[in-house]
């Protein structure tokens, strides 16, 4: 299991009991800064054994944290202050931890939508919080407007009775965008359902739920000219036509087949 542990902002005594358990109970911490988290472990006679992990070390040691997971270990993850993924290391290994189906949890966050967000896996670099839809349709539609071109993750309160009719709302709006539904955060039946909108997932109704979406993908400025004009705009920068097709292929979300029918005889 990996944990995720948030720890106090300011005031040392601000931590929770569960995230001081965990921490005295796994075999690691990976600390943004051990020299600051080093002061908590102290004042609480935390022993275990502290390791760097911080921005610029991340991606290379998330492989050997993900096979120590996968044997079996318990380790925790703290940052200087506050919520790992916030601004702070960890979504990086998060991201791993699902791809490699192992288990991991967020430990001490007093906040729903703070961790629904950190459960999901999603990229965390800005996020916004949309609360629960108003009744009416139309009061929907026009307040899921004002949330469609935002680039960061969003994260919205929903209820059982009311979650079907939700869903029709989120992919009316946001088409078919990836979708995480947290429910029973940091108790024992905690659950993340990972799914498309549009696809209705299999989900215990029961309960209250935070929904998390990915935010919209910034489209390349070039998908404004045409095929023809995009790739030769990449030529003209000294590209050969090969790879002006690669590139314009990428940008448009295409197969590069597509591409070349419409520029073979440049």
């Amino acid at each position: 299991m990996l944990y995720l542990v948030c720890t106090p902002i300011g005031n040392l005594k601000d931590v929770t009991l569960r995230a001081l358990e965990v921490l005295k109970s796994v075999s690691l911490i990976l600390a943004e800064d051990t020299r600051h988290s080093a002061i908590l472990c102290a004042e609480y006679g935390i022993t275990a054994p502290m390791e760097s992990y911080q921005k610029f070390n991340e991606k290379s040691k998330c492989a050997e944290i993900v096979r120590r997971l996968s044997c079996g270990e318990e380790i925790a993850l703290v940052t200087d202050a506050g919520t790992p993924c916030i601004s702070d290391p960890g979504n990086v290994l998060v991201k791993s931890v699902i791809e490699n189906g192992l288990p991991y949890t967020l430990v001490g966050s007093g906040c729903a939508f703070v961790s629904a967000a950190v459960l999901s896996g999603f990229d965390l670099r800005s996020l916004a919080f949309g609360g629960f839809l108003p009744e009416k349709n139309s009061a929907r539609a026009k307040y899921l407007e004002t949330f469609k071109n935002f680039s960061g993750c969003l994260t919205f309160y929903v209820s059982p009775h009311s979650f079907r009719k939700d869903l029709e709302s989120f992919y009316s709006a946001f088409g078919t965008r990836k979708a995480a539904l947290v429910r029973e955060i940091s108790k024992k039946f905690e659950e993340c359902v990972r799914f498309t909108l549009g696809d209705v997932p299999e989900f215990t109704e029961k309960g209250e739920y935070v929904l998390v979406l990915e935010g919209k993908e910034t489209e390349c400025e070039l998908n404004a000219l045409s095929v023809r004009e995009h790739v030769q705009y990449y030529i003209a920068r000294g590209l050969d036509k090969k790879e002006a097709v690669k590139k314009a292929a990428s940008d448009r979300g295409v197969a590069k087949s597509d591409v070349y029918k419409e520029t073979f005889d440049l």
